[in-house]
Formats: C-alpha cells, structure tokens, sequence
C-alpha cells in the first residue's frame, strides 16, 4: 500500500509559496502556462543552466524535500523531458557544423536530467529511476513506487511528473489537431463544438511512505489501459468501479473532460457510469492537455481530501458532501487512459 505524505505543485494557478485549492484563472489563446516560483532553493549558477522541464521538476522537489525530508529513492514520470533544450542542441550541430558544441543543452534535454539533478543536489546515490510512456509516465512511476515500497518498506519515496510545453511538441501537436486555433480562452474550454484542446504544462511532487501516519492520503488503486475504443474502456471502467468502489456514494469523481470533442463518448460514458453515484468535477482548465496532466489531477484530489473544500469552478454537477474517496479518470490523446483511486 502506498500513502502520500506532502505534495508540491507548480501549476498555471498555483506557484510553490501558495497554500491551498486555486481559484479560477481565465487565459487567452491555446496554450496554459505555469507560473513559475522565484526557485530560491536553487542555487543561481545551477538554475543559470537549466532548461524549463529541469527548473520545474528540481524547484517542485527541492521544496517537497523542505517540507518532508530527504528521501531514499527518486522516480519522476515525463513524456518529453527538456525538449526544449533538445531541439536548441539538435539546431547547434548544424549551426557549428557538428564542430565545437555546447554540452549544457544536451545534458539537460535527456529525460532523466530532472531526477538526476534532484540527485545529485542531494548527493543521493539510492534507487533514481525516470518513466518515459507517454500518458501512462506518471501512472506507471506510481507503480514503481508501490513496488519499490512492497520491496523495502519504510523508505521514503519522492515521486512525481514533469512536462513543459516546448515550441517544437506545440507545433507538431498543432499541426495535427490537438490544439484549438483562433480566439480561443480557457474559461470556455468546455463549451467549444470543436476538436483541439489547450496545451498544458506542470509540475507535482509527493513524498509517498507505506506507512499511512496521520495525514496520509492512500493510493487504493491504480489501473491503466490502451485503447481506441471507447465501450472497451467504459467496460474496463465499469469493472474497476465494480472491483473498488462498489455502492460505496461518500465518493468524488474527477474527469478528465478537455473540451475536445473527439475524447467526449470515452468521459460521457464513463461519466454516466458514476452520474447518479457521485458528483463530477473536471481539473483540465487548471492543468491544459498534457502527458501527465494526471500528477496535477492526484495533487488536486489530495488537496480536496484534506480540506474537505473543492473550488466551485472544479464543479460540474452534483454537489460535494465530504468524500472520502476520489476517482480520477484520465486519458492522454484517446489512446492511453488511467484510474485511480484515493482514499482517506
């Protein structure tokens, strides 16, 4: 069993120096940008060479480790990792005709440099690990932690996810449909008749113990599925609903709902699966469409069983008692799509 001790998060609403649930921001055009903390834990050298996926990541877990200590193991989930810096080093190999290059982009751009530079600031040598899958990265560093647990309880594990919006990922995304186009805001991301959503990006961090202590927030179930099909995964859904929540109505559901019109009959059939069991809420606004836009999704939920609050903006139907339990639905471009389950 795994229980989330603390959180951090770095979101387009929430910087590291808030505390609490955030309220409703409204932000023009297709792409929901974080709003990066000043990363005074960060010496200025180091934060000089970082590229925005490596400031995001180490700034999030520099200030998680503040609040719960160092850990014994680091496993950070991305689907890109420093794209961004990827591309500048790719465009130097032709600008300096494979000649005398920088190595500063090249060593922040690999997927495992945030988890390496986390370990390295805390001249950690113990288990370091990156999950790169896509929609599935954040889900499937949840499993290794569960796993790494199951092995060795008592240790003290630091996961989470990072991903950035880089202008190669947005163009290529753009170009195939992913992103609405025209004059477009955020506040109506569930009103538009179209296909596309918002480009998203972010950062969440969690210190996560076998042990369950006072505050600990329980991971009670974990599933993932790929697949194009729509009744496959309502199926999939209707079983681990079945499986872990049974009649159970002291419960939230939070839906991945983006305002693309292509994912719409995966989240309205399985929607209509805890409609009259439980009242809906939906975190895309806050978060944009992004790879691991599910870590910010299982911040959220902590968030919201610890304070017994959920921001009205949040709210799509039913109305919130004092859940005990949140079911998250998540699904990364109609292909790869997850459950999860916490608890009190």
């Amino acid at each position: 069993m795994l229980y989330i001790q603390e959180t951090t998060c770095i979101s387009s609403l929430q910087s590291l120096s808030e505390v609490g649930l955030p309220e409703k921001a409204i932000v023009p055009g297709n792409k929901i940008s974080v709003i990066e903390p000043d990363y005074s834990g960060i010496p200025e050298k180091v934060l000089r060479r970082m590229g925005k996926a490596v400031r995001l990541g180490v700034g999030s877990a520099l200030s998680l480790i503040g609040k719960a200590g160092k850990p014994d193991a680091i496993i950070i989930g991305t689907a890109n990792g420093g794209m961004e810096d990827c591309i500048k080093f790719l465009n130097q190999i032709i600008e300096y005709d494979e000649g005398m290059l920088t190595p500063t982009n090249f060593v922040q751009s690999t997927a495992n440099a945030i988890a390496g530079q986390v370990g390295m600031m805390l001249k950690n040598t113990g288990y370091n690990i990156t999950h790169v899958h896509r929609g599935h990265s954040f889900e499937n560093s949840l499993l290794d932690a569960v796993m790494h647990l199951r092995d060795n309880p008592g240790l003290h594990v630091l996961v989470g996810a990072v991903d950035e919006i880089s202008a190669y990922n947005f163009n290529i995304d753009s170009l195939d449909g992913w992103y609405k186009t025209g004059n477009v805001s955020s506040g109506d991301m569930y009103s538009y008749d179209s296909e596309g959503s918002f480009a998203g990006e972010g950062a969440a961090m969690f210190s996560v113990t076998s042990d369950k202590k006072e505050t600990g927030i329980c991971l009670e179930a974990l599933e993932t599925i790929t697949s194009k099909d729509p009744l496959t995964v309502t199926a999939a859904f209707n079983q681990f609903t079945q499986k872990y929540i049974g009649n159970r109505t002291d419960l939230l559901y939070m839906s991945g709902e983006n305002g693309d019109i292509r994912m719409t009959p995966f989240y309205r059939s399985c929607e209509a699966v805890m409609e009259s069991q439980a009242p809906v809420a939906r975190f895309k606004h806050i978060t944009g469409e992004y790879a691991t836009a599910s870590a910010i999704a299982v911040w959220l939920a902590c968030e919201i069983l610890r304070t017994g609050s959920l921001p009205h903006h949040m709210l799509k139907s039913g109305s919130l008692g004092e859940p005990k339990k949140i079911l998250i639905y998540n699904n990364h471009k109609g292909l790869q799509h997850s459950f999860i389950l916490l608890g009190l």
